[in-house]
């Protein structure tokens, strides 16, 4: 069992820092959080060197390159910055259903500009009424000739009202025992005429992401619009969970390094008592947790990522992995804010933000009640 990176992987994660370095910039940062702002110019320029869509194949502008390398990006770039890093590695949200499901036809339209930093991508799953609960919906999609006509609202969406497409679950089939085995996964294009988007309001974190609700209102899309198979749309978000947890996982993991960091070079420099603070026991037992849960988390993440490019799907592991470096990152931030006192509660040294985005971890794609669940029935398996 060799727990080390290769030397290509080494060298991702060494770009991913050095691209993050020079180009994260603290000042802006804290200005586009402040105005909830899009790091637009950032997003392009790692679209150019290859940092979105790197788990593509080369044919849609990706390196062929695994769930690892994609989530070694993510840690790093949240390390950086919580909110820029954000931003960036759910530029693809969602876009990984047309990679595994979708047409050649809807794979060579799409993903190139998303891998290109062109265009942004969007999952319209979560609906106002149902929450976590996929397995019925509200939003149908009835077939009229050639096209789907869609009806219903999205919430919650990610990249809302800023992704040039979304990848919609509908029901298709209202007669379908269970409801789930009716549900169809379809891509629409949001300058489609019917769709609309509303802000959901203000957040806690992750201010620099759009999150939106989405209204389809007789909305027409091709039949060819179809992603995979009619009425398999609930299999294939589930299957996409599996991947989007573990950037997830990795997302809670780079922002629990990251105020790990700065809290690590705050008590090192910050005198109390005649001595660094970093030189009183109570500390140092504080920052060995700490370090002990991150490297924790990070053995999980890898472990689910390097696995799911092993082509084995694991909901229990993933799920462990997004609700333990979930838990981590929140934990993490929180005690990084009090290793600095007042001033971890400055917006100036960061943590605070580091904090606030890191909750969010522990919510969408699943919350951490659905991730206990999903390992519960794992552990458990079926009772007699």
């Amino acid at each position: 069992m060799d727990f080390e990176l290769t030397k290509s992987q080494k060298e991702i994660q060494k770009a991913a820092r050095d691209f993050a370095k020079g180009e994260f910039d603290k000042d802006l940062a804290l200005e586009l959080d402040k105005t909830h702002g899009y790091p637009k110019e950032i997003w392009q320029k790692a679209g150019e060197l290859g940092f979105i869509g790197m788990h593509y194949p080369e044919a849609y502008s990706g390196q062929g390159l695994g769930v690892l390398e994609n989530i070694i990006v993510a840690e790093e770039f949240c390390r950086k910055d919580s909110t820029i890093g954000s931003a960036l590695i759910l530029a693809s949200f969602a876009s990984e259903c047309l990679l595994r499901f979708a047409s050649e036809e809807l794979k060579e339209k799409f993903l190139p500009p998303v891998a290109e930093g062109q265009m942004l991508s969007g999952g319209a799953f979560t609906e106002p009424d149902h929450g976590s609960d996929i397995t019925s919906l509200n939003t149908t999609a009835v077939k009229e000739g050639d096209e789907w006509v869609i009806n219903g609202t999205k919430t919650f969406i990610t990249n809302g009202g800023m992704a040039g497409f979304y990848s919609v679950l509908c029901q298709t089939d209202a007669d379908s025992k269970p409801p789930y085995r009716g549900i169809s996964m379809i891509l629409v294009e949001a300058d489609r005429e019917g769709v609309s988007s509303a802000d959901v309001g203000e957040k806690m974190g992750i201010h620099m992401l759009a999150t939106s609700e989405l209204v389809f209102n007789n909305v027409r899309v091709p039949a060819s619009n179809l992603i995979g198979k009619e009425g398999k749309g609930f299999y294939q978000v589930l299957e996409f969970f599996d991947e989007s947890r573990v950037l997830i996982a990795a997302q809670g993991l780079g922002i629990a390094q990251g105020a790990f960091d700065r809290a690590l070079d705050y008590v090192k420099q910050r005198e109390q008592f005649g001595k660094k603070i970093a030189q009183f026991q109570v500390t140092q037992h504080k920052l060995a947790d700490m370090a002990t849960k991150i490297e924790l988390a990070r053995l999980i993440t890898y472990k689910a990522a390097w696995n799911y490019d092993k082509g084995r799907i694991d909901p229990k592991l993933t799920s462990m992995a997004k609700m333990f470096a979930a838990r981590t990152a929140v934990e993490v931030a929180d005690e990084a804010i009090q290793l600095l006192g007042g001033y971890g509660y400055m917006t100036e040294y960061e943590v605070e933000r580091f904090y606030r985005d890191a909750k969010i971890t522990e919510i969408y794609e699943g919350t951490k009640e659905i991730q206990k669940n999903t390992i519960a029935s794992a552990v458990v398996g079926k009772i007699k």
